[in-house]
Formats: structure tokens, sequence, C-alpha cells
């Protein structure tokens, strides 16, 4: 039987890169798993507007019924974006940011790269009118959404993210924390919901 899903987008968190451990074990997930597929993480510049316009461009010809989008934190937030963009595509939600725009205010200024110290970008006062137009939160889902919430998260607060995705499929974990740091075990029904498996 064909594998319906043929495209899947993962999308980091804020200060976080395609290096992330959830980001690796999707990756060789698919590699091992999926071959066939195409998978892509892209490295999401820090304006919330030039990181959906290089997703954007980056998805503009995959089938919207046949691919997928996974986000962690922020990428979670994008996530909910990207999906509306192509209705009837499934998206997974890591721990995802409900609020960024009130969130990430405490963050203007200069950043570190979580993976990479050395590196650092510069979070700027405009990007959260970014990320306020880039808010779906009124609209319904426009394909299947599955949320995995850990209530341990230590940076989000998990009744916002539960409320925010009401109509979600949820995974609610019993402590965890932010970083999902037991992504792996939940890796299966992260790839069987978005039609991977």
């Amino acid at each position: 039987m064909p594998h319906a899903t043929t495209h899947l987008l993962y999308l980091h968190g804020f200060r976080s890169s395609p290096r992330s451990a959830k980001a690796q074990q999707m990756a060789d997930w698919m590699a091992t798993h999926r071959p066939d597929a195409h998978c892509w993480c892209p490295q999401l510049p820090p304006s919330p507007r030039e990181a959906m316009a290089l997703v954007a461009r980056g998805i503009a010809d995959w089938p919207a019924g046949r691919m997928a989008v996974v986000g962690s934190s922020l990428g979670g937030f994008y996530a909910s974006w990207v999906a509306q963009q192509k209705p009837g595509c499934a998206s997974v939600l890591l721990n995802p940011a409900v609020h960024p725009a009130r969130d990430l205010e405490r963050y203007i200024g200069q950043q570190t790269a979580w993976h990479a110290p050395s590196e650092s970008f510069y979070f700027r006062a405009e990007y959260i009118a970014e990320l306020r137009a880039l808010d779906v939160s009124g609209r319904p889902p426009a394909g299947p959404e599955m949320a995995i919430i850990a209530k341990g998260d230590e940076l989000l607060d998990w009744r916002e993210m539960a409320a925010r995705y009401a109509h979600a499929r949820k995974l609610l974990l019993e402590g965890g924390d932010h970083a999902l740091g037991d992504f792996a075990q939940h890796l299966q029904a992260v790839v069987e919901f978005c039609g991977l498996a």
C-alpha cells in the first residue's frame, strides 16, 4: 500500500535549529523508514515574516493532502500557520507556543543559538508585530491536528496549549519538560498521525 504522505516539514523552535534532538530523531526516522519521502527542516531566520516566506517558497509545490508539518514550540505556532496555507495538511504540535507575541517580548535583543552558543542573532522589536500577523488561532483547523503537551513544561503553560488546541488529538504528558526529552517514545505516534508509517 502506498504511503499517503510524501512530504514532511519540521519547524524548530526559538533559538533552536535543525540540530535539535527532536529534529535529528525525526530526520533519522525518515532516512531509515521513509527514504522515498521528502523531509525538510530549514534553519529559520529570526524574523517571523522572513521565516514563513522561506517556508512558503520551499513548500509552494508540495501537495497539501500528502504533506505533514511537525513544529516544536515557536515552530508549533508556525506549523499552524503553514497548515492554514495548505488545507488538508496534517500538523503535529510539540509543546506549541500559543502567545509568542506576548512571551517573546522579553527576549528582544541579542540572543544566542541554543545548539551553537558561539552563534548569536538579534531579536528585533518589530518581530513581535510579525508574530501577531501570523496568528491563526481564531480560525478552525484546516487539517488534522495533534498536540503533544507536557504538563511539566517549564516555559509554556500546558493549560494554554490544551485550550488553544481544544479540537486537536491531544497527548497530555504528566511531567515532562519543554524540550520533550522523551520525544523518542512518542515518535511512532507522530509518524502514524502524519501518515508516514
